[in-house]
């Protein structure tokens, strides 16, 4: 199972990395949002992990095109981000985001939503 991981932040980036292939995940892990979807549209992946503000493009920005193109409108998506607000997470939902997990996260929570999403591929 492909994950990929946009997220401008060094540290997180690498412990979401650590995090998933520690669970059996093969990661590819970009450090914006316009990486990372071109890495999409080259490489292909069955899930995606956005942090939501980003330089080139934001995760907002990446999910708009993932939900906007035919071949990635089911990819299962979910928003990593600091925007711990209500509002936020209405909007990364209405945006078309199929979780949203706030930072700081724990590493269990991360695993667990992703093997959520990881389920719904499989019984698709």
């Amino acid at each position: 199972m492909k994950v990929l991981v946009a997220d401008d932040d060094d540290i997180f980036r690498s412990l979401v990395t650590e995090v998933l292939t520690e669970g059996g995940y093969e990661v590819s892990a970009h450090e914006n949002g316009r990486l990372a979807w071109e890495h999409l549209q080259a490489e292909g992946a069955d899930i995606v992990v956005l942090d939501v503000n980003m330089p080139e493009m934001d995760g907002f920005g990446v999910l708009a095109n993932i939900r906007g193109d035919a071949r990635y409108k089911g990819l299962p998506v979910l928003m990593l981000t600091i925007r711990a607000f209500a509002e936020d997470q209405v909007l990364g939902y209405d945006s078309g985001a199929d979780d949203y997990l706030t930072k700081p996260f724990d590493n269990d929570v991360l695993l667990a939503r992703v093997k959520v999403l990881e389920r719904r591929i499989l019984n698709r």
